[in-house]
């Protein structure tokens, strides 16, 4: 069952530049959200504007545009109640522990984590007051890491506690807390993980490279052959949309048969089985001796 969205309902989505973000502020937009799109750049802002949609200046990690969009919600010219808080911002990284820099980690988790643990300190009274919720936009990586999805996983997992903790503490306030977990997504996010990666790559000794060089080649090819049967971004903030507008929603939305598989047998499966049944999978993408 479903709650209709009043029109006088404001919806907040981070990273709705492109992929999954802008998808889903279109979305709760068609369904009578008036949303506010956190975008950082004025070409997207541009691109995003539309009935239903107010474009927004939004660095996640910047807290005076943080404080500046809650101003925005808090000072309401209509007085309108927020129904969601979709935390969707991100960036993909594909890469071995031991290859990424410390700095870029420290980034990683500024972005992916610590940002939506502000904009959920401060809009979370405004939250309280309506009832309203919090969508966490996790990953299968917040369930199952693979080889060189450390460092991003790493993220998802700590967002994944994080949403737990919060939705125990504030279910007694009314606020619901969901995580929504795609799997593979046709979003412009493979290519940019790819694009970090080869650069990374390139800043490997000479040891480092003899050691991944084949394993990030196969994981790269791996992920592009997934593309014809992954989810379309579309198809993602559909699911997300559904936990935005149940009224008795799920914790956890699993989007995708990959997804769904991997963290089906990641419950049921010993390690190290699970071990050999993903290297078995990742096998025929190494290149071939002497290629």
């Amino acid at each position: 069952m479903t709650m209709s969205p009043h029109p006088e309902e404001l919806a907040i989505v981070t990273g709705a530049s492109s992929g999954i973000g802008a998808a889903t502020a279109r979305e709760l937009a068609r369904l009578g959200f008036h949303v506010l799109a956190g975008v950082r750049r004025n070409q997207d802002a541009d691109a995003m504007r539309e009935p239903g949609i107010e474009p927004v200046m939004l660095d996640i990690t910047d807290p005076n545009h943080i404080q500046t969009l809650a101003d925005r919600v808090y000072g309401d010219p209509r007085g309108r109640a927020v129904r969601a808080l979709v935390n969707n911002a991100g960036i993909p990284v594909n890469v071995p522990v031991e290859v990424y820099p410390l700095d870029a980690w420290r980034r990683l988790f500024e972005v992916n984590l610590f940002g939506h643990v502000a904009m959920t300190q401060a809009l979370l009274p405004a939250l309280v007051r309506s009832k309203g919720r919090v969508v966490n936009i996790s990953s299968v990586g917040g369930k199952v890491a693979m080889a060189t999805y450390g460092p991003y996983a790493g993220t998802k997992f700590a967002l994944e506690a994080v949403s737990d903790a919060l939705r125990r503490e504030i279910a007694p306030s009314g606020v619901r807390v969901i995580v929504v977990e795609p799997g593979g997504v046709r979003t412009d996010m493979l290519g940019r993980a790819s694009t970090i990666a080869r650069e990374l790559a390139a800043t490997m000794t000479p040891e480092q490279g003899r050691r991944y060089d084949g394993l990030m080649h196969a994981v790269a090819a791996q992920t592009a052959s997934a593309i014809e049967w992954s989810q379309t971004a579309e198809a993602v903030a559909e699911v997300i949309a559904k936990a935005v507008m149940a009224r008795s929603p799920r914790t956890r939305y699993t989007v995708g048969r990959d997804a769904a598989l991997v963290t089906f047998l990641a419950r049921v499966l010993p390690d190290w089985l699970l071990d050999r049944i993903v290297a078995t999978a990742l096998r025929p993408h190494f290149p071939k001796a002497g290629a």
